[in-house]
């Protein structure tokens, strides 16, 4: 698992699946356009609702549960990075959101 920039992810998100793991309060404040939302404790029974050949960038608060997250889907096969500093470093760098 990678730890990727948030300009990284920006950059990539076009390429890349963004998986939002937060809770749905959290998700309420926020969230990047395209993202889907998949709170972490639902993952690995919404796991089909990801693309094994996409790659997936995880996003969370702050970049500690998207890097558990990362680090589980690499394990299932597929190839996922976490976004560093999360939603905390995406909104303070004033990036669109939904």
């Amino acid at each position: 698992m990678a730890e990727i920039s948030i300009t990284e992810a920006d950059q990539r998100r076009n390429q890349a699946q963004l998986l939002d793991v937060r809770e749905d309060f959290e998700v309420a404040e926020g969230m990047i356009p395209g993202a889907l939302h998949i709170p972490m404790g639902e993952l690995q029974a919404r796991l089909a609702e990801l693309d094994p050949k996409v790659p997936v960038i995880a996003i969370c608060r702050s970049g500690n549960r998207s890097a558990r997250v990362a680090d589980a889907l690499n394990g299932a096969g597929f190839t996922a990075d976490t976004m560093d500093g999360g939603m905390i470093a995406w909104t303070r760098a004033g990036l669109p959101t939904t």
